[in-house]
């Protein structure tokens, strides 16, 4: 049984469908992308260490040719993705047991919700999106014709956590990450400490 979800939701040009890397993308849509390579749909994604000369070189003449540069969130930036999570969560009553906003992603640990994951997921990137819009921190504000452009791509990665060991683990994870990045860990305060599955969890059914 699902009692919770890793949700990752990266930013415009992070992560492209042919990513060496391998991707969750069955199709290439964009047409100057195609010229990359297809789709590289797999589970497994390999490291950044681990792509060869010319792999590294595919990926960054792809990143190159995307209709607008890749997105990467300035730490105001950040912050006001934070304030629109915090909206967000509290208008739909979601229970956050981790959140990580890097620049070029978001990592969130979620308990289960009356809404699908994904649905979760979209109303959370339209919160973020509208706080960024709303205070003039938009990241593609420039390329505004009449539209902004999507700050975030188009789908996310989500994972399924169904035992309490799990859940730990993945907050575990998204607590650790931005220390990969040689960023301090991060504290939110719309982020509920985890107090195992028999404390039950806010609309879980």
């Amino acid at each position: 049984m699902v009692h919770g979800y890793h949700i990752i939701l990266p930013l415009y040009g992070f992560w492209l469908p042919n990513d060496p890397r391998g991707s969750w993308s069955d199709f290439v849509w964009k047409w100057e992308l195609v010229r990359f390579g297809k789709a590289t749909k797999r589970i497994e994604r390999r490291d950044l260490n681990d792509l060869s000369t010319d792999e590294l070189r595919q990926r960054e003449l792809a990143k190159r040719n995307l209709k607008y540069p890749p997105v990467s969130l300035t730490g105001k930036q950040a912050l006001g993705v934070a304030q629109g999570f915090a909206d967000r969560v509290r208008k739909s009553n979601y229970t956050v047991w981790a959140c990580a906003i890097l620049p070029e992603h978001v990592h969130l640990v979620l308990a289960r919700h009356t809404y699908a994951a994904e649905q979760m997921a979209k109303l959370l990137k339209g919160a973020a999106t509208l706080h960024l819009k709303t205070n003039g921190l938009h990241p593609q504000e420039q390329f505004a014709d009449p539209d902004l452009p999507r700050c975030w791509a188009e789908s996310q990665w989500i994972v399924f956590l169904d035992s309490e060991e799990q859940i730990e683990n993945a907050i575990r994870y998204v607590e650790e990450n931005p220390e990969e990045e040689g960023k301090p860990r991060q504290h939110w305060r719309f982020v509920s400490p985890f107090r195992g599955l028999d404390a039950g969890c806010v609309n879980y059914h």
